[in-house]
């Protein structure tokens, strides 16, 4: 099952009044993006890569990278989990969980990837994960800092460009 359910009691609120996710949910978290890595088909680069997406209302979606053998046809393990959400109606998020067979180092999303997040909103949670269950917290803006947003495209514009190529 693809969409879980996870207890609002282990979520906690905190003194300055932002939302943050207990150990347990992280836990799960991650637990839920190492289960998903299990499903990638990789059969090319052999990479493995799983994500499991929080919602606000606690719903997680899960998705695994998908090779193709046109290269760049392949789907990112964190898109394909935000591709779920959204069509089930998702467009807020509050955290996402990467993990990968990696062990020396924290995996990272693509910039790719970094950039899919961003449609959704700088200033949510990215768990950057080992095997080992450790992991390295960051937001969605320090992976992607001065990115570029829904909001710039209804920023002021200069029209009259005369076309000189």
């Amino acid at each position: 099952m693809d969409q879980v359910k996870i207890s609002r009691e282990v979520m906690h609120i905190k003194e300055n009044g932002s939302r943050q996710l207990s150990q347990e949910t992280v836990k799960k978290l991650i637990h839920q993006s190492q289960e998903a890595k299990k499903k990638a088909y990789c059969p090319y680069s052999k990479f493995r890569v799983g994500a499991a997406l929080l919602t606000p209302e606690d719903c997680v979606f899960t998705g695994c990278n998908v090779e193709n053998a046109c290269y760049n046809l392949g789907l990112c393990a964190e898109r394909n989990a935000i591709s779920k959400a959204v069509s089930e109606g998702y467009t807020s998020f509050k955290a996402i969980a990467i993990a990968s067979d990696l062990d020396d180092k924290f995996i990272s999303p693509c910039g790719g990837c970094r950039q899919f997040m961003r449609e959704f909103g700088p200033n949510w949670d990215v768990y950057l994960s080992k095997p080992d269950g450790s992991y390295l917290k960051m937001t969605v803006d320090e992976l992607l800092p001065a990115s570029f947003g829904p909001a710039d495209l209804s920023m002021k514009k200069v029209f009259d460009i005369p076309n000189e190529y």
